[in-house]
């Protein structure tokens, strides 16, 4: 080591002038390493070339240092705080990233993306919920799953609607409360309710919500039911029987509405108890459709089911044939 440092002081005493003139584009470590080989003219091997390409890169930034403060990732906010009664230190708070710089692009980048898709949905209408700072301000009807022309060819009643009122501590409240029942004569069957103080909102509401509780009913013979059925909501029962072809509907007035709806055309019913038309047609739905609860479940969430989910539905015709051994021949012989 002694006769390697003798070698350099003598090298660099003998090119003093050109070490210096170099010091302007290379460093000065870089200087020292190269007078301390033992061979001052040979080439550089690979790996120093490497290293001094390396070295090129850092210092043009192409690959930044992540151990040096960087002014933009690294800033931050710092504030100092006054020592406390009981403490003679001071306190210091150190903000980072705040606000943060990547909500920006992110937003950017999002509101291009919902540009796309609503350029790319040209026959579809925008609705604003987010916007909206009521139910008022959005169309019921705009979001409900058929078109215009599939709406036009349900059936659609209006069962019941009746004024209603609300006791608050300031006062009552009153509105306008409308039952519709929609079907498409079909199979598909569902009923709706809305309040609004305006009688032509709350229809809108109730066909909206309607449209949107749809549900099948499994029918024999596409024409009446499979077996005699019983059901009790509160004092109201209901009881379903299969007709013949061409019996007809002979029931109460609105369960002749419902079952037209659903597709059903030989059947009759008696209702015994209350006569009320809520429990009517709330019970002959428990009993039309099953929903998507199971039975004796509750509500999924550990508490008690509601007791329009307590139905089973029409039993369709795999149930009826496992429950008597036997298949089941349609009637009709054209």
């Amino acid at each position: 080591m002694q006769k390697l440092a003798r070698i350099c002081q003598a090298s660099i005493r003998r090119s003093q002038s050109t070490c210096v003139a170099s010091s302007s584009t290379l460093p000065n470590s870089k200087c020292f390493r190269q007078y301390s080989t033992q061979n001052p003219g040979a080439k550089p091997t690979a790996q120093e070339q490497r290293a001094m390409e390396d070295r090129r890169r850092e210092q043009a930034e192409e690959y930044p240092n992540l151990l040096t403060s960087h002014p933009y990732y690294d800033s931050f906010d710092t504030e100092e705080l006054e020592p406390l009664k009981n403490s003679r230190h001071r306190s210091r708070i150190i903000s980072r990233n705040d606000p943060s710089m990547f909500v920006e692009q992110m937003t950017k980048e999002v509101e291009a993306q919902q540009r796309g898709q609503v350029a790319s949905e040209d026959d579809e209408e925008e609705i604003d919920f987010q916007g909206a700072q009521g139910e008022d301000d959005v169309d019921p009807l705009k979001i409900v799953p058929l078109t215009r022309d599939d709406q036009a060819a349900l059936h659609k009643y209006d069962l019941l609607v009746r004024r209603i009122t609300q006791q608050t501590g300031k006062g009552k409240i009153h509105r306008m409360y409308v039952l519709t029942v929609v079907g498409n004569g079909d199979g598909l069957v569902g009923y709706g309710e809305g309040k609004d103080d305006e009688i032509g909102r709350a229809k809108e509401k109730a066909y909206a919500q309607a449209l949107r509780n749809m549900d099948w009913v499994e029918r024999f013979e596409k024409r009446t039911i499979f077996t005699e059925m019983h059901a009790k909501l509160g004092s109201t029962q209901i009881i379903l029987r299969p007709r013949p072809v061409g019996f007809g509907l002979a029931t109460n007035p609105n369960i002749h509405q419902i079952l037209k709806a659903a597709g059903i055309k030989d059947c009759s019913a008696k209702v015994w108890g209350s006569r009320n038309r809520l429990n009517v047609i709330k019970t002959l739905f428990r009993m039309l459709q099953a929903g998507n609860a199971p039975l004796s479940m509750g509500d999924g969430f550990g508490g008690r089911a509601r007791r329009l989910d307590a139905g089973s539905g029409v039993r369709g015709r795999g149930d009826v044939e496992r429950e008597r051994g036997r298949k089941l021949v349609d009637l009709r012989t054209w």
